[in-house]
């Protein structure tokens, strides 16, 4: 059904739900979640940092999910350790996305040997190939395309536009965004002599694990041969290329346009941020961050922190950076003491050289004493 009205409920009732203390008036209805700059009546609005204070001095909201430290009284407050968490929540419970009712549009081609779970939802337009799977209470949005073969788990969306290539594996609960493709052909090709481009068949295939979400316009291609794997709960932000034989292991986070070329390694809980550059064949270890617009052109060990292109350890990059403005200053500074030291060269005076005026053997000439 379409989204509807939020339900309201009562401050203390709210409290009650996400396990935590409240002070003021119990009774006041919230119906929404807003921030701090935009909330009016009947929203419920956080503050995780003191110095956020004066803004909500300011709110138009009904209540407020605060830490323990900061005193406050004008509406009604909802005490948290970690207020954003909390928040977050509390959006839970007053708010869920649209979800179509279950059942297949008159306008959508399923193919016959298709297998499609319970309480699943097929869009208009959409189509759905030979042997495809699709699980339980999966949405499928209009336009989107699943081609024969490919295997859907259960509650997933794939929303409009979306392409699923031939043989492709999709775990539960994944979100494939707006025109996010999953199994294009890799980015292979061998030189001929003659200078031409020979396509190398890419005969393998895409899985994705469990509680992955893929972004708008994101592409995830399939292996040349074998797989290319998302580990589960990773998350790939919008317009992120991922290509042939790549794995990334779970939980890790792919920010916006991010790439990562053919038969890289991403350990567990691996961050690039947005830009971020992964060369080809490279192992990126557990725990590691890169920083944004990043170039990695070699292994990194566990646990590290780089930037820069090529990438560097954080520390050494700040470094450099903090010296990269005065690099000119220092230029000129070198070629002008580099001038005075030839010009003071070029002052001394020429020694005689040695044993100069003297005969071949070193002795007096004739006459001399």
């Amino acid at each position: 059904m379409p989204e509807g009205k939020p339900p309201r409920i009562k401050v203390a009732d709210l409290a009650r739900l996400l396990d935590c203390p409240y002070e003021g008036d119990g009774e006041v209805a919230i119906g929404g979640a807003a921030a701090l700059e935009g909330a009016g009546p009947g929203d419920l609005v956080f503050l995780s940092q003191e110095r956020m204070k004066p803004l909500l001095d300011r709110t138009g909201a009904s209540a407020a999910v605060l830490p323990p430290g900061i005193a406050f009284d004008r509406i009604p407050v909802l005490r948290s350790d970690d207020p954003h968490r909390t928040f977050i929540r509390a959006v839970e419970l007053l708010w869920s996305p649209y979800r179509p009712e279950p059942g297949v549009h008159p306008t959508a081609v399923v193919a016959s040997s298709a297998r499609i779970g319970r309480g699943v939802a097929i869009g208009a337009l959409s189509v759905v190939g030979e042997e495809a799977e699709i699980g339980d209470r999966t949405v499928v949005f209009p336009l989107a395309s699943i081609y024969p073969g490919a295997r859907v788990g259960k509650d997933c969306v794939l929303h409009s536009h979306v392409t699923l290539r031939e043989g492709v594996t999709l775990g539960d609960r994944v979100v494939l965004h707006s025109g996010a493709v999953v199994g294009s052909d890799g980015f292979g090709y061998l030189a001929e002599k003659d200078g031409s481009r020979r396509k190398i068949p890419q005969k393998g295939t895409v899985v994705i694990e469990d509680d992955v979400e893929v972004g708008a316009n994101a592409a995830v291609d399939r292996a040349a041969l074998g797989a290319t794997v998302i580990g589960r709960g990773t998350k790939i932000d919008n317009l992120v290329q991922v290509a042939h034989n790549v794995t990334i292991g779970p939980d890790s986070v792919l920010a916006g346009q991010a790439g990562v070329a053919g038969s890289s390694r991403l350990g567990r809980r691996v961050i690039l941020s947005g830009q971020v550059g992964v060369s080809d064949h490279v192992t990126v270890g557990d725990d590691v961050v890169i920083a944004a617009k990043s170039g990695v052109t070699k292994d990194i060990p566990a646990g590290s922190f780089v930037s820069g292109s090529p990438h560097l350890d954080i520390r050494d990059w700040r470094k450099f950076w903090a010296c990269a403005p005065r690099l000119y200053d220092l230029v000129k500074e070198v070629r002008r003491l580099a001038a005075r030291v030839a010009e003071i060269e070029s002052k001394k005076p020429t020694r005689p050289a040695l044993n100069e005026g003297k005969g071949a053997g070193g002795g007096r000439r004739p006459g001399e004493r």
